[in-house]
């Protein structure tokens, strides 16, 4: 999927050791996203998980919320609110990010294990070539400056 907004990438992740992916739907451009047909239960869980909070107890109030009116924040925290982004073939399209814009937070370097794992989803939707998605992810804010096209080029090689 392509939507409206920016991928960038702030914070650090203790997991990646770099820069975390958030999606900023104010953002001017367009981002680039893979789309997964999932249960709500499922959604809440991965959203738990990714909230450091108890799968299971998930982010299913949330859920209601962000249907209703697009957006419901569940915390201050990063992941910690919940987007829709319209529909694909009459399912709402769910996401989580920050509640903070681009702008107000340090843009922060991705490790390479992160930008690899992101470029082979991306890649293995065969919606874009291998180039066409590295040159996407070099170009993300955080990334810019710090990755080229051809290093995530290599990072994909060698995946």
């Amino acid at each position: 999927m392509v939507v409206p907004g920016r991928v960038y990438f702030a914070t650090e992740s203790p997991v990646w050791t770099g820069g975390r992916g958030f999606y900023d739907p104010a953002a001017g451009g367009v981002a680039w996203c893979v789309a997964h047909l999932v249960t709500a239960r499922q959604f809440s869980d991965i959203a738990a998980q990714e909230m450091y909070r108890t799968p299971g107890a998930g982010a299913g109030p949330g859920l209601a919320g962000a249907l209703a009116t697009g957006r419901a924040r569940l915390g201050p925290g990063r992941y910690e609110t919940l987007l829709c982004l319209g529909t694909l073939a009459g399912v709402p399209v769910l996401t989580f990010t920050a509640p903070w814009r681009m702008a107000d937070v340090e843009l922060r370097r991705p490790a390479a294990p992160y930008v690899a794992h992101l470029a082979a989803g991306l890649a293995a939707t065969g919606a874009w070539g291998r180039a066409e998605v590295a040159a996407y992810l070099a170009g993300c804010p955080g990334a810019r400056g710090h990755w080229t096209p051809a290093d995530v080029g290599a990072l994909m090689a060698a995946g």
